[in-house]
């Protein structure tokens, strides 16, 4: 459970941990700051709906073709180059709208590269959990709960921060303060993965062409192809992250707007939400190992959405839904420390890369058309009809684990304990998410 000569370098998991944290916060000022930019500036819930359609079609694309591109060039470079053109493209918007140069046809291409480059950066530090958790001395659940904590109290505190400086001084310093954070993620990476072997590229791998990189691709492809447990995982999170793209770009941001009061309350919600979320995280990577796994991963999978919905189209005031969003956090926390630590012991270290690229384009899929249908939906059957159709959808995607038999490989491994990482033998699965794993995104 440690580096070579058994000696334990935490150096790398922590400098890792510490940029997730930063550009997690980031990412939260965005979430919450671009939906607010385009209703502030152009007051169309129907565009709201195609800006986040533009900033999500690029990350799965990405991910479609990303994988063998990660190894090749290293999971450190990629990480570094992913978030220096992020942070470059969120400052853009805000100081080209200050120039009086921002058309809406630019916010849109801006978030799109924005989009293109988050996912390979995100995929890249994701998949070296395993190394870093093994040269630090602890093990996979530990360190998978830790990393969707840090991630989540991040989300919390920028999505407080967010509603705090927007009500202050507007959506455009918000947006600039994220590309900082992207810079501040860069440098971690950089400095902190600095000799870590499994962060470098492949020196061994065949010479680059067309022929070997559609091999590698197909090789993703296949193996999620012949497992049927994450095929069940793909199907239901591409349901719920396209109905969380709806609410978060446009169902809540529009809610708040006209019902709740303003920006403040926005981040009050998402706050709560990624409280719930923070302590969910911790409390299943405390106990959550002496419970049944599929048990825990279907009750809180029925919690941790549909409810959100139902409250806020039956209610106009912020109480019901603030309780309801702090639930639905604590539900949503145990998810991905479940399915990280599944997907881990399903897949073979030589194929990690290829095939959580596989998985986050997947369980991304739906995520442009989640934002689009959302803003189109309000425009045309009312926030009520909006959030009461969407939440449908969510709550029939999330019957799946009591449904389907796949679901009954969520226990194997479990039994394995203690928490290893394990070499699945090649060819068969071992007895794994996260986001983007897949990440519901909750």
């Amino acid at each position: 459970m440690s580096g070579p000569g058994g000696h334990r370098d935490r150096r790398p998991l922590a400098a890792v941990l510490t940029a997730n944290a930063v550009s997690a916060t980031g990412s939260s000022l965005t979430l919450i700051g671009v939906p607010w930019f385009v209703l502030q500036t152009t007051g169309s819930a129907g565009r709201a709906g195609v800006v986040a359609c533009c900033a999500t079609l690029p990350i799965v694309i990405s991910a479609l073709i990303g994988g063998p591109v990660i190894d090749r060039i290293g999971r450190r470079r990629i990480s570094v180059g992913s978030d220096v053109v992020c942070g470059l493209a969120v400052a853009a918007i805000p100081l080209l709208h200050r120039a009086g140069l921002l058309q809406f046809w630019l916010l849109c291409a801006l978030m799109a590269l924005g989009g293109l480059a988050h996912n390979p950066g995100v995929t890249a530090r994701y998949v070296l959990l395993p190394d870093l958790a093994r040269q630090s001395g602890t093990t996979l659940p530990r360190a998978a709960s830790v990393y969707d904590a840090v991630s989540r109290g991040a989300r919390m505190t920028g999505a407080a921060l967010a509603g705090v400086l927007i009500a202050l001084t507007g959506a455009e310093s918000v947006l600039l303060i994220d590309g900082a954070t992207f810079a501040a993620s860069a440098l971690l990476v950089g400095w902190g993965l600095r000799g870590v072997g499994a962060a470098q590229p492949r020196r061994a791998a065949p010479p680059v062409s067309l022929r070997t990189y559609k091999a590698e691709l197909r090789e993703g492809y296949a193996y999620l192809a012949r497992t049927r447990l994450l095929l069940a995982v793909v199907a239901m999170v591409m349901l719920m992250n396209g109905t969380d793209q709806g609410w978060a770009a446009v169902l809540l941001p529009v809610h708040v707007e006209r019902d709740l009061g303003g920006a403040t309350q926005l981040g009050l919600l998402a706050a709560l939400f990624g409280a719930g979320g923070l302590s969910g995280a911790l409390l299943y990577g405390l106990v959550g190992h002496r419970f049944s796994r599929r048990t825990v991963f279907s009750v809180c999978v029925l919690l941790c959405g549909a409810p959100r919905y139902a409250v806020a189209a039956l209610t106009g005031t912020t109480p019901p839904l603030a309780v309801t969003m702090l639930v639905a956090g604590l539900a949503g926390g145990a998810l991905n420390p479940i399915l990280t630590t599944v997907i881990y012991e399903k897949v073979p270290d030589e194929l990690r890369s290829r095939v959580a690229g596989v998985l986050s384009a997947g369980c991304e899929m739906a995520m442009p058309i989640g934002g689009l249908a959302a803003g189109f939906l309000v425009e045309g059957a009312g926030l009520r009809g909006a959030l009461l159709a969407v939440g449908g959808v969510y709550f029939l995607a999330t019957l799946s684990p009591l449904v389907f038999p796949a679901w009954r490989d969520l226990e194997a491994g479990a039994a394995d304990g203690a928490g290893a990482v394990s070499r699945p033998e090649p060819g068969r699965p071992s007895a794994t998410p996260g986001a983007r794993t897949p990440r519901p995104s909750a």
